[in-house]
């Protein structure tokens, strides 16, 4: 019986997850209580799994309405491939890809929209078109005056870790700790956040799910995710079809649906308090019925 008790202390679950209030531009973001769906719009013609689907304006606005309907919490839309080997989208191109979508959507949907950039120029356009979040890929380290951007603005912010950039990420990453490593590199993007000022209640972080990490990478970080929670931040995850998923069940991008719900449910089950989802409507009922078993 002592043994069993242990046992139930010691697995992380969605009851230990703490509750946060994001302030994004005055949109309070409240997290921990229920899973938070962040759901995905590429609005570009090469991303690896919807790349060009919803590039015409007309088509995003639909999906982007449709997502909503779905269940999703968060839009996050991004104008910039970085998929492995992808290389770098001028500035000024995503700002006529992104902001067109986000003045559309701005008066239609109610859910906040993010900003998939890390383009302190571009972040700035979105968010004067009516954006709420930043979502930088490159934990502030790709644009010095990104933090600057979300600190003015008073955004919300995802800090997430990566490691090289999207052309080279994939070349044999290595790690000899991988989640201090992960922790440090996020405390570090916190740090310049707050250092810019950016307010400590408008700050998420993501470990960054295949970018710059290998299968073992990646299930590593999700069996973990209690260790980022630690830092006292609330948790994003973006396993939605990545190609760990792929690799491990030797399917196509379009046939990961089901491995992505499982690693969805553990994610949840370790304390993610934000899914990033291109499935919105799965992921959202995988991540109701996840939350009910776990007593969120």
């Amino acid at each position: 019986m002592k043994k069993q008790r242990k046992w139930l202390v010691l697995l992380p679950s969605v009851r230990m997850r703490k509750k946060f209030t994001i302030d994004c531009r005055g949109y309070k973001l409240r997290l921990g209580e229920k899973t938070c769906i962040m759901a995905v719009l590429n609005v570009t013609p090469d991303s690896f799994s919807d790349g060009g689907l919803f590039f015409d304006l007309k088509k995003a606005v639909k999906r982007a309405i449709d997502m909503e309907k779905q269940g999703a919490d968060i839009l996050d839309i991004g104008g910039e491939s970085t998929r492995p080997g992808a290389l770098a989208v001028l500035s000024s191109e995503q700002i006529k890809r992104v902001v067109p979508v986000i003045k559309a959507l701005k008066e239609r949907i109610k859910i906040p929209i993010s900003i998939d950039t890390s383009s302190a120029m571009v972040a700035k356009e979105a968010l004067k078109a009516g954006a709420k979040i930043v979502n930088d890929i490159t934990g502030l380290r790709g644009d010095v005056k990104m933090a600057g951007v979300a600190a003015k603005y008073k955004a919300g912010l995802c800090i997430m870790h990566i490691k090289g950039a999207p052309r080279n990420m994939q070349d044999e990453p290595r790690y000899k700790d991988l989640m201090k490593e992960i922790c440090d590199w996020l405390k570090g993007g916190i740090n310049i956040a707050k250092r810019s000022g950016v307010s400590e209640n408008r700050i998420i972080v993501d470990p960054g799910i295949g970018f710059g990490k290998t299968v073992k990478h990646n299930l590593e970080i999700i069996r973990n995710l209690e260790i980022l929670n630690s830092m006292g931040r609330p948790v994003l995850v973006g396993p939605s079809r990545k190609s760990f998923i792929g690799k491990i069940l030797d399917l196509p991008v379009d046939e990961r649906l089901s491995g992505t719900i499982a690693a969805v449910v553990l994610a949840i089950n370790n304390g993610a308090h934000i899914i990033r989802a291109h499935d919105v409507k799965e992921v959202k009922q995988a991540s109701l019925v996840a939350d009910a078993i776990l007593g969120a």
